[in-house]
Protein backbone atom coordinates (compact mmCIF):
# COMPACT_ATOMS: atom_id res chain seq x y z
CA UNK A 1 0.00 0.00 0.00
CA UNK A 2 0.76 3.29 -1.26
CA UNK A 3 1.90 5.52 1.79
CA UNK A 4 2.83 9.28 2.15
CA UNK A 5 3.13 10.66 5.82
CA UNK A 6 3.94 13.91 6.91
CA UNK A 7 6.00 15.39 9.84
CA UNK A 8 6.98 18.80 10.60
CA UNK A 9 3.93 21.09 10.71
CA UNK A 10 3.16 23.77 13.55
CA UNK A 11 2.11 26.87 14.95
CA UNK A 12 4.82 29.36 14.27
CA UNK A 13 5.67 33.21 14.20
CA UNK A 14 6.13 35.35 11.00
CA UNK A 15 9.60 35.57 9.61
CA UNK A 16 10.89 32.14 11.50
CA UNK A 17 11.66 28.55 9.87
CA UNK A 18 10.01 24.66 9.59
CA UNK A 19 11.74 21.61 8.08
CA UNK A 20 8.82 19.25 6.86
CA UNK A 21 9.22 15.70 6.32
CA UNK A 22 7.56 13.21 4.01
CA UNK A 23 8.55 9.58 4.62
CA UNK A 24 7.12 6.93 1.91
CA UNK A 25 6.79 3.58 1.51
CA UNK A 26 5.03 1.04 -0.67
CA UNK A 27 6.73 1.94 -4.32
CA UNK A 28 9.33 2.74 -5.73
CA UNK A 29 9.91 6.26 -4.71
CA UNK A 30 13.25 7.04 -6.99
CA UNK A 31 11.21 6.29 -10.31
CA UNK A 32 8.11 9.12 -9.44
CA UNK A 33 8.45 13.64 -9.34
CA UNK A 34 7.79 14.43 -6.11
CA UNK A 35 5.81 17.81 -4.81
CA UNK A 36 4.31 19.34 -2.33
CA UNK A 37 0.74 20.77 -2.00
CA UNK A 38 -0.97 23.07 0.07
CA UNK A 39 -4.12 24.18 1.00
CA UNK A 40 -5.93 27.34 2.59
CA UNK A 41 -8.71 27.98 4.61
CA UNK A 42 -11.53 28.97 1.38
CA UNK A 43 -8.57 28.19 -1.68
CA UNK A 44 -8.06 25.73 -3.75
CA UNK A 45 -5.28 23.38 -3.26
CA UNK A 46 -1.92 25.21 -4.95
CA UNK A 47 1.47 23.32 -5.83
CA UNK A 48 3.94 24.95 -3.80
CA UNK A 49 6.58 23.19 -5.34
CA UNK A 50 7.87 19.87 -7.20
CA UNK A 51 11.01 17.79 -7.86
CA UNK A 52 12.28 15.65 -10.50
CA UNK A 53 13.86 11.88 -9.95
CA UNK A 54 17.64 12.83 -9.63
CA UNK A 55 16.83 15.35 -7.20
CA UNK A 56 18.34 18.05 -9.80
CA UNK A 57 15.29 19.63 -11.34
CA UNK A 58 12.83 21.56 -9.24
CA UNK A 59 9.80 23.63 -9.89
CA UNK A 60 8.19 26.74 -6.79
CA UNK A 61 5.38 28.73 -7.53
CA UNK A 62 6.06 32.40 -7.02
CA UNK A 63 4.57 32.96 -4.18
CA UNK A 64 7.44 30.70 -2.27
CA UNK A 65 10.57 31.63 -4.60
CA UNK A 66 13.60 31.98 -2.91
CA UNK A 67 11.90 31.06 0.49
CA UNK A 68 11.14 27.69 0.23
CA UNK A 69 13.51 24.52 -0.96
CA UNK A 70 12.50 21.36 -1.80
CA UNK A 71 14.88 18.30 -1.40
CA UNK A 72 14.76 14.46 -1.74
CA UNK A 73 17.07 11.84 -0.12
CA UNK A 74 16.27 8.56 -2.84
CA UNK A 75 18.48 6.38 0.14
CA UNK A 76 15.80 7.24 2.27
CA UNK A 77 12.20 7.27 0.58
CA UNK A 78 12.12 10.37 1.99
CA UNK A 79 11.34 14.18 0.68
CA UNK A 80 11.70 17.37 2.28
CA UNK A 81 10.84 21.03 2.19
CA UNK A 82 12.58 23.64 4.05
CA UNK A 83 10.39 26.77 4.58
CA UNK A 84 12.17 29.99 5.62
CA UNK A 85 10.76 33.14 5.87
CA UNK A 86 7.59 32.37 7.02
CA UNK A 87 4.35 34.75 5.83
CA UNK A 88 1.09 34.21 7.31
CA UNK A 89 0.21 33.69 3.77
CA UNK A 90 2.28 30.23 3.59
CA UNK A 91 -0.28 28.93 6.54
CA UNK A 92 -2.39 25.53 5.32
CA UNK A 93 -2.25 22.29 5.23
CA UNK A 94 0.75 20.89 3.30
CA UNK A 95 0.47 17.43 1.55
CA UNK A 96 3.08 15.64 0.25
CA UNK A 97 2.55 14.49 -3.74
CA UNK A 98 3.66 11.42 -5.68
CA UNK A 99 3.39 12.75 -9.41
CA UNK A 100 4.12 11.84 -12.90
CA UNK A 101 5.81 15.27 -14.22
CA UNK A 102 7.12 17.96 -11.78
CA UNK A 103 7.09 20.32 -15.15
CA UNK A 104 3.62 19.94 -15.92
CA UNK A 105 0.91 22.45 -14.24
CA UNK A 106 -1.70 20.13 -14.24
CA UNK A 107 0.04 17.19 -13.16
CA UNK A 108 1.45 19.03 -10.03
CA UNK A 109 -1.95 18.74 -8.52
CA UNK A 110 -2.46 15.18 -9.82
CA UNK A 111 -1.52 11.97 -8.26
CA UNK A 112 -1.46 10.48 -4.61
CA UNK A 113 -1.56 12.70 -1.50
CA UNK A 114 -0.54 12.27 1.89
CA UNK A 115 -2.86 13.51 4.64
CA UNK A 116 -1.26 16.28 5.36
CA UNK A 117 0.42 18.22 7.78
CA UNK A 118 -0.82 21.89 9.35
CA UNK A 119 1.35 24.85 9.08
CA UNK A 120 -0.13 28.06 10.99
CA UNK A 121 2.00 31.25 10.38
CA UNK A 122 0.89 34.00 13.11
CA UNK A 123 1.75 37.18 12.57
Amino acid sequence: EVQLVESGGDIVQSGTSLRLACRTSGFTFRAFDMGWVRQAPGKRPESVCAINKGGDGTYYADSVKGRFTISRDNTKDTLYLQMDNLEPEDTGLYRCARIEDYTDRDARLKGYWGQGTQVTVSS
